[in-house]
């Protein structure tokens, strides 16, 4: 591959163990039974906990209508990035001329430019498609609190039974949406690689670090587990 020098294989390799390593480890690792997502999986279970032996779930609804808007403009904005990267790479040869006359970016060849913008392409097509599977889920969780059934003297533990399995199915819909703004951040990171693959290394690093401590060295988990 012309341009391809090992900095560049190594800060790929970077890469993929820091984003991997620390989905693994918040996911099925030694993390995942806390932080900021556990918690407010905790939440998601009371939540339709009441939501099961409530009268009225209008405001249930609205909740969840809030919470499916926001996915869906992150999946609208994944398109939009996507495209712009499109049309970025029909034009990588200006973008070669541009950065030469900076002396703080890498000169590399077309392919290795073309490589670039392609592979941010590639991480925010994965963020399209987890936030419109988190829109999707989102709609079936609405499904599922529509469908719970009305709470009488006799039947509170088949209502508490529909709420845990919309929890789950909420839970789900976080779930996806927390791998897609992952991959915003990660997006972010590689930005770097277009200045030198040790920067997008040490960029790597931080945004890894910034997310671990919003998850599990924030104030806002700290007020969410009290």
């Amino acid at each position: 591959m012309p341009g391809l020098t090992i900095a560049d294989i190594i800060a790929l390799a970077w890469f993929f163990l820091l984003s991997g390593g620390y989905s693994y480890a918040t996911q099925r690792g030694p993390l995942a039974k806390s932080g900021l997502v556990e918690a407010i999986n905790r939440q998601r279970v009371t939540w339709m906990a009441n939501m099961a032996v409530r009268e009225n779930r209008m405001v249930d609804v609205q909740v969840l209508a809030n919470l499916s808007r926001g996915n869906a403009f992150f999946a609208s904005t994944s398109v939009f990035v996507t495209g712009a990267f499109a049309a970025l790479f029909g034009s990588v040869e200006e973008l070669q001329i541009l950065a030469a006359k900076f002396p703080f970016l890498r000169q590399t060849t077309v392919f290795m430019w073309q490589l670039k913008v392609l592979f941010l392409m590639g991480i925010f097509i994965y963020a399209f498609f987890k936030y419109a599977w988190a829109y999707r889920l989102s709609h079936y969780t609405g499904i599922l609190i529509g469908s719970t059934p009305i709470l009488t003297t006799r039947n509170k533990k088949e209502c508490l039974k529909h709420g845990a399995r919309a929890a789950r199915l909420a839970s789900l819909v976080g779930h996806h949406a927390n791998a897609g703004l992952r991959a915003y951040y990660f997006g972010i990171a590689t930005l770097g690689w277009f200045i030198h693959p040790a920067v997008f290394m040490l960029t790597m690093l931080w945004v890894v670090g910034v997310m671990y401590r919003r998850e599990f060295r924030s104030n806002a988990l700290s007020t969410i587990v009290g």
